[in-house]
């Protein structure tokens, strides 16, 4: 198995290309700081998906620099970019929820849009999980969708957990509660819930979310214990869009990022990280169960720019 460093070298090439590449080429051709120069570097930021806000505040340290020294060396500039963002992510993120003392089943509501990953997200949690011990069970709330419960039993059974299905159409909420009842009486560690990839525009969608939540409570008051939502990399800005709107209707504790490795715009993680404070949880890069690594803010930055 590759260690973490590499994993995320891989997933990022194509970011990597984008930014990295594009500002070393800028900065060893620009030997001069001037407005050529700042444009160049505002453009590849902002190209590679790091958002406006944080755009801004890099140029504002880079031009602070250049004001406390006109002979300002142009070559430092890709470590000083590399050093803010580090810092910016570092103070974002905070530790894994699931490190505090939790009591049994520990449940975690995943959540987002058609076509993120996020039943594949499930199956990749399960494995992990699995992988350290813990029971598993996960609950089939996606009721909407014709193939979701197949899709969902399917990587139940490489990650090796047990299910809760129904028929297609019923009451998710009702799905969610049965299978959280089962989890207390079997004794389950981890209980992972799908739910419908809904449209983050629709309101009675979100609205089913919310009871899904209710109703959990009404058997274990700090159930879900982490709501998780699963963002698409390749979807860029509309990946803060949609973080904004989920948070704000359900509460966001985490976000997974799948498809870093399909995508140039791998640097959206920053502005969901300094402009919603929602830390990062995990990040996908690839199709396999074990494809899924903790996000940690240093490895990605030193993955994104790598002498």
């Amino acid at each position: 198995m590759k260690p973490v460093f590499e994993k995320f070298k891989t997933g990022l090439y194509k970011t990597r290309i984008t930014l990295f590449c594009k500002l070393k080429d800028v900065i060893s051709r620009g030997k001069k700081f001037n407005q050529e120069f700042i444009e160049n570097i505002e453009e590849i930021l902002i190209e590679s998906d790091i958002g406006i806000e944080t755009t801004m505040y890099l140029m504002d340290e880079l031009k602070e620099q250049y004001r406390k020294n006109k002979n300002f060396d142009t070559s430092t500039v890709l470590g000083i970019i590399k050093k803010k963002l580090k810092e910016i992510m570092m103070e974002c993120n905070t530790p894994e929820i699931s490190e505090r003392k939790q009591e049994k089943p520990y449940v975690i509501l995943v959540v987002g849009v058609n076509g993120t990953g996020k039943t594949t997200t499930i199956g990749k949690l399960a494995y992990k999980y699995k992988k350290e011990g813990k029971s598993v069970l996960l609950s089939a709330a996606d009721t909407f969708r014709a193939a979701a419960v197949e899709q969902l039993d399917i990587w139940r059974k490489r990650a090796g957990a047990d299910i809760v299905k129904t028929k297609y159409g019923a009451d998710p909420a009702s799905v969610a509660y049965d299978s959280l009842q089962a989890a207390i009486s079997r004794n389950i560690d981890v209980l992972i819930i799908d739910t419908a990839g809904r449209l983050h525009t629709k309101v009675n969608l979100m609205e089913e979310l919310k009871k899904i939540k209710r109703i959990l409570k009404k058997i274990k008051p700090s159930a879900p214990d982490e709501t998780l939502l699963v963002l698409d990399a390749v979807t860029g800005q509309n990946s803060l869009t949609q973080a904004k709107e989920f948070n704000d209707a359900i509460g966001i504790d985490g976000i997974v990022l799948t498809k870093l490795d399909g995508t140039a715009k791998g640097g959206i993680i920053v502005p969901i990280l300094k402009e919603l404070k929602i830390p990062v949880k995990y990040v996908g890069m690839g199709e396999k169960v074990t494809d899924l690594a903790l996000f940690d803010s240093e490895t990605f930055i030193n993955a994104l720019i790598c002498d």
